[in-house]
């Protein structure tokens, strides 16, 4: 009788029939690369250890909020499962699975993890509720933690919820201990200042590192070992080249390759794991990428394109102080993309199809809109995006000109998105009489290039300093607010205007 099949992995395309034999092909009782937060894997190399011992100190300690960031699949979850395993047995753990749960629902579903009923009851009640229930316990020894999880993804205001929820105190003890697990987007939101207040209760503060290359074997064998494996499985040196250099210290990344390239080798009844069967498994990864897509050499590549985009533009303003919007053709004029709109559906378009007239009568009556055009999406874009920020966000100006360059500026969005996209690229339409700090102080309207969003000054000249050695023009900060107030002002004008 055959062992049973083992369930495929969430991440795995692979059939789960063949799963069961490859266990039984490598001597493992389970799935030794799951991406299941399973404490039996748990691998202490790397501080992973040490970051262990100081959760668990600082919990035991009972003061203030603690914070754990890493990346996306970095292992933060295997700590929080970990934390939870390994506390003293006085200390309830309570879980916030849920990161966007509103103020008043966060009180509930803490509640709930208490065991209290109390559906229906208003925030206030159902706090005096939770201070009594935290008191009972503290007076019979029990100690409370809340381990909160996707922390960077709360509300704002959830977030300061739970700041004040431990105010609940007594003479010399907090009731309610907090850690927060997140990805770096967190520390960014705690750098705001409005949430100055939370950032002053975080006593501990920690950060799960990348898995260095060298650490890749001895992660390997732990987890073959703990799945059942008792002999060495060999990855050879290029298997483990190709792995770490597609996984970039992402241990999520190691677990799903390792286990697509222990398939590839069981396909070919191999009993090592060979540079071929890792390029398989790469290729079959929903984050591959070209080479020259990983790390420091990706934004290396980044930082070098879109200095070569931004120095073009502005060689491009320097040569041609004269030219206008319509010296430079970056798109179809209208007659064209009207032909080419009915040409596509199966109308006529050409004089031998219809009579001239006819086309100049139906042209006159059905006036055809302006093709949309990338500065066009990105000047709105750029205006939701601002919506979104911060006022005290920074950005960095890497360029202005004067509104009637559209050329110009569509030339450059071309450029800037083939070289390194346009995420991080936003284009505001600003009004005359520009603040002294803008890199040209005109009174005519002008389109305003930033790059960027940063939450300090230190972060901001960090990009600046990296930037500024190539740059034509100086580069120059300015705030988020600055820019909000300039845009309502452009509104305020037109209202104005068109006002009777």
């Amino acid at each position: 009788m055959n062992a049973p099949v083992s369930a495929p992995h969430a991440a795995s395309p692979y059939a789960p029939a063949p799963h069961g034999m490859y266990l039984r092909h490598f001597g493992l009782r389970t799935a030794p690369f799951g991406i299941t937060p399973d404490p039996a894997f748990f691998y202490p190399g790397n501080t992973r250890g040490e970051l262990l011992d100081a959760l668990l100190y600082a919990v035991t300690q009972g003061e203030g909020i603690i914070k754990l960031t890493g990346e996306v699949g970095s292992g933060k979850t295997m700590l929080c499962r970990m934390l939870a395993e390994r506390l003293p047995p006085h200390v309830d753990v309570l879980y916030l699975l849920n990161p966007r749960l509103e103020p008043d629902d966060v009180l509930h579903a803490i509640a709930a993890e208490l065991g209290l009923e109390l559906d229906g009851c208003r925030a206030d009640a159902v706090l005096r509720v939770l201070h009594g229930e935290l008191i009972t316990r503290h007076a019979a020894g029990r100690q409370v933690v809340l381990l909160a999880e996707e922390a960077q993804a709360m509300p704002g205001a959830t977030l300061e919820a739970l700041r004040l929820l431990t105010n609940l105190e007594t003479a010399s003890h907090k009731l309610l201990q907090i850690v927060l697990f997140g990805q770096p987007e967190l520390q960014h939101t705690l750098d705001l200042p409005q949430f100055r207040p939370l950032k002053e209760r975080i006593t501990h503060s920690f950060s799960v590192p990348p898995l260095p290359p060298a650490l890749l074997g001895d992660y390997l064998a732990c987890r073959l070992s703990a799945a059942g494996r008792t002999a060495p499985l060999v990855f050879t040196p290029a298997a483990l080249r190709k792995l770490a250099r597609a996984a970039q210290g992402i241990v999520r990344r190691v677990n799903i390759l390792a286990d697509k390239a222990l398939l590839a080798a069981f396909a070919d009844d191999a009993q090592e794991i060979s540079a071929r069967h890792m390029r398989l498994a790469i290729a079959d990864s929903p984050f591959y990428r070209a080479p020259w897509h990983a790390g420091k050499l990706l934004a290396g590549a980044l930082s070098a394109l879109m200095l070569l985009a931004t120095a073009l533009l502005w060689q491009w303003l320097a040569n041609s102080p004269g030219k206008t919007a319509a010296t430079v053709r970056t798109a179809p004029p209208a007659s064209q993309a009207f032909q080419a709109s009915q040409a596509s559906q199966g109308h006529a378009t050409t004089p031998a199809d219809a009579h001239p007239g006819a086309l100049q009568a139906a042209a006159a009556r059905a006036p055809l809109p302006a093709p949309s055009t990338l500065l066009d999406n990105k000047l709105a874009e750029s205006r939701d995006w601002l919506a979104r920020q911060g006022a005290q966000q920074l950005v960095l100006q890497i360029a202005s000109l004067p509104a009637t360059e559209t050329a110009a500026a569509e030339t450059f969005l071309q450029q800037a998105q083939q070289a390194t996209g346009l995420h991080d690229l936003h284009v505001f339409r600003l009004p005359g009489g520009a603040p002294a700090k803008t890199p040209r102080n005109t009174s005519a309207a002008r389109l305003l290039i930033v790059y960027g969003s940063f939450a300090d000054q230190a972060s901001a000249e960090a990009v600046r300093a990296r930037l500024a050695p190539a740059s034509p023009q100086k580069i120059l900060l300015s705030d988020i607010d600055s820019i909000r107030t300039e845009m309502k002002a452009m509104i305020a004008a037109k209202t104005g205007r068109g006002a009777p």
